[in-house]
C-alpha cells in the first residue's frame, strides 16, 4: 500500500494485518489520514506517541460490524502528513484543535464513544470536557489527563529526551531511537517482526519523525511550559465527565503510566469499571487484546447511548 499523503509504503505483510481503506481529511491545510469502518454510533480511537491507528487494528476489526469506528492519525504520525515544525505547532493545543475540526467535519454531534491511549487521553479529554454533552462512553488504556499524581517525576529516559537540546534530535530524528525503543519496551510480550515493522513504517526517515520528538518535548512539568495551562484546565474539569460510563483496561507493566495513574483515575471516577492486566505493558492492546476486546464489546452493549 502506498499512501500519497505522506509517501509511506506499507509492506505487504503489514497491509495484511492492517487491511483497511484509507481516508484523508484536510486539517488546516494538512492531510490527516484516518480509518472509517462500519456504521452506527461513532467510536473515536485516539492513539499516542509513537504509535498510530495501527495500534487499534484488532479493536477496529472487532467493533466495526456493529459501530462506526474512526481512528485518525495525528498530524506527523502514521500515514498523515508530516510537516516541519516551522509549518505546524506540534503542541497539545494544535492536537485538540485538529480533533475539533475532525469531529466537526464528520458532523458527529452526539453519542460519541472515545477510546484513548497514551497522549490520546490528554487530547481526547481536553476536547471532551468542552463538549461533554456529545460524549456517550469512554474507554481508557494506559493514559493520563492530569499531571503526574502525587507530584511524582516522569521517568528519567523521558526527561533526557525532553530536556537535552542536542541529544534528543540526534537520537530521535537521526536514529529513530524513540520509536524503535518503544516496539521493544512498551509491550510486555515480544511483538512479531511484522507488527514491529507496522509500528515503524511511518517513521522511515528523519523528516518523518518530528512528531515523536515534539510530543515528548511538549510534556508540561512547570507553569512556564507551553501546554501547562491546558493540562491544568483538563485536570480541573475532568469532573464534567463523571456521569459518563467508563471502562479502564490497564497494563500493569507500564514504566510510565504505572498503578499510581490507575489509582488516580479510580479516585476521580470511582464508578468506572477497571481491569488490571498483570502480564501487559504500555501497549496493553498488544499484550491483552484477546481479553480486552470482549470487555470493550460487553461494556458497549451494557451501556447503550
Amino acid at each position: 500500500m502506498v499512501i500519497d499523503g505522506c509517501s509511506i509504503r506499507l509492506p505487504g505483510a503489514v497491509s495484511r494485518i492492517y487491511p483497511f481503506k484509507s481516508h484523508f481529511m484536510n486539517l488546516n491545510g494538512f492531510p490527516c489520514h484516518y480509518l472509517d469502518e462500519g456504521k452506527g454510533d461513532p467510536i473515536i480511537m485516539l492513539h499516542g506517541n509513537p504509535t498510530w491507528s495501527f495500534y487499534y487494528r484488532e479493536l477496529v476489526k472487532s467493533l466495526s460490524p456493529a459501530y462506526r469506528v474512526l481512528a485518525p492519525d495525528h498530524i506527523g504520525c502514521g500515514l498523515s502528513a508530516k510537516p516541519p515544525a516551522t509549518r505546524y505547532g506540534y503542541r497539545l493545543k494544535d492536537r485538540v484543535d485538529d480533533l475539533t475540526r475532525f469531529i466537526d467535519q464528520l458532523n458527529l454531534d452526539s453519542n460519541i464513544t472515545l477510546v484513548l491511549h497514551d497522549w490520546g487521553g490528554m487530547i481526547g479529554m481536553a476536547w471532551a470536557i468542552e463538549h461533554f454533552e456529545r460524549i456517550g462512553r469512554i474507554v481508557l488504556l494506559n493514559t493520563a489527563s492530569f499531571f503526574p499524581p502525587g507530584g511524582k517525576q516522569i521517568p528519567q529516559r523521558l526527561k533526557l529526551i525532553r530536556n537535552l537540546k542536542y541529544f534528543a534530535p540526534w537520537a530521535i530524528l537521526g536514529l529513530n531511537l524513540f520509536a524503535i525503543g518503544a516496539v521493544y519496551m512498551a509491550p510486555y510480550h515480544p511483538l512479531s517482526a511484522d507488527i514491529r515493522t507496522g509500528y515503524l513504517a511511518p517513521y522511515n526517515r528523519p523528516a518523518n519523525r518530528i512528531a515523536t520528538l515534539k510530543f515528548v518535548q511538549d510534556i508540561p512539568l512547570v507553569e512556564s511550559d507551553h501546554s501547562y495551562a491546558m493540562v491544568a484546565r483538563v485536570q480541573a474539569h475532568l469532573h464534567r465527565l463523571s456521569g459518563k460510563p467508563m471502562l479502564i483496561c490497564w497494563g500493569d507493566r507500564d514504566f510510565v503510566f504505572d498503578r499510581d495513574y490507575l489509582a488516580e483515575w479510580q479516585r476521580r471516577f470511582p464508578q468506572a469499571q477497571a481491569y488490571l492486566f498483570n502480564d501487559a505493558g504500555h501497549y496493553v492492546l498488544e499484550d491483552a487484546s484477546d481479553r480486552i476486546i470482549p470487555l470493550v464489546r460487553s461494556f458497549l452493549q451494557k451501556n447503550p447511548v
